[in-house]
């Protein structure tokens, strides 16, 4: 693989950006610069940080990297159980959301073990 555009996780993750993104426009104005800027923020560092990672010149960098993309899954994770439970989001869009982003989680995990273990 040449290019992190290369990665299924990248690839997944980004188009969850844009559709972070899409979502959020139907938040109230008044979240506009807390839950609406911090959830894009958060979910734009997953395929960022999976990006920058691939650019170190270290698997341990590259390792680094893509742990803190997995923290922010996690985080993402949160921010759309809050909006909703802030009534932000239906049900339904919770759901297909939390479930593509547990699917980049699983991706970073695979990819991690992967890369540990090419390290021994």
């Amino acid at each position: 693989m040449n290019s992190w555009r290369d990665l299924k996780a990248w690839q997944v993750a980004h188009e969850l950006v844009l559709k972070t993104y899409s979502l959020t426009q139907d938040f109230p104005s008044g979240e506009r610069f807390r839950l609406t800027d911090q959830l894009c923020r958060t979910a734009a560092s997953i395929p960022t940080n999976i990006a920058e990672g691939k650019g170190r010149s270290s698997t341990k960098e590259y390792l680094h990297f893509l742990s803190i993309a997995r923290g922010s899954v996690e985080e993402v994770s949160y921010l759309l159980l809050l909006a909703r439970d802030l009534s932000y989001l239906p049900e339904s869009t919770y759901v297909e959301m939390s479930t593509r982003y547990s699917e980049v989680g699983r991706m970073l995990n695979g990819l991690i073990r992967s890369l540990k273990q090419n390290l021994r």
